[in-house]
């Protein structure tokens, strides 16, 4: 009598359409990173606008504010943190 349950073992290689477990997590890193990087050049425009106002006091705590925004940034970040200070119109340039 035939057997029509055995186990089959098939060796399937993967499509490239078929999206994995590492995909979705490397692709919700790569998001991470974009969207922390751009909230770093959000932060340092809105110091640098503080510049453009009449009090002095603002301007001081606008440059306060920039300089501890850059001794935070981690420097893993800086390079892409440039990338938007360059989208938003920003004066601010950082070394990496």
């Amino acid at each position: 009598m035939r057997n029509y349950f055995t186990k089959k073992k098939y060796n399937v290689g993967q499509s490239h359409f078929v999206k994995t477990r590492t995909d979705g997590n490397e692709l919700k890193k790569r998001l991470r990173q974009w969207q922390h990087s751009r909230s770093w050049a959000r932060l340092i425009c809105e110091a640098e606008k503080m510049w453009s106002l009449e009090s002095k006091e603002l301007k001081r705590l606008g440059a306060i504010e920039l300089i501890q925004l850059q001794n935070e940034m981690p420097f893993n970040v800086r390079r892409r943190v440039n990338f938007w200070l360059v989208k938003y119109s920003g004066a601010t340039r950082l070394e990496y």
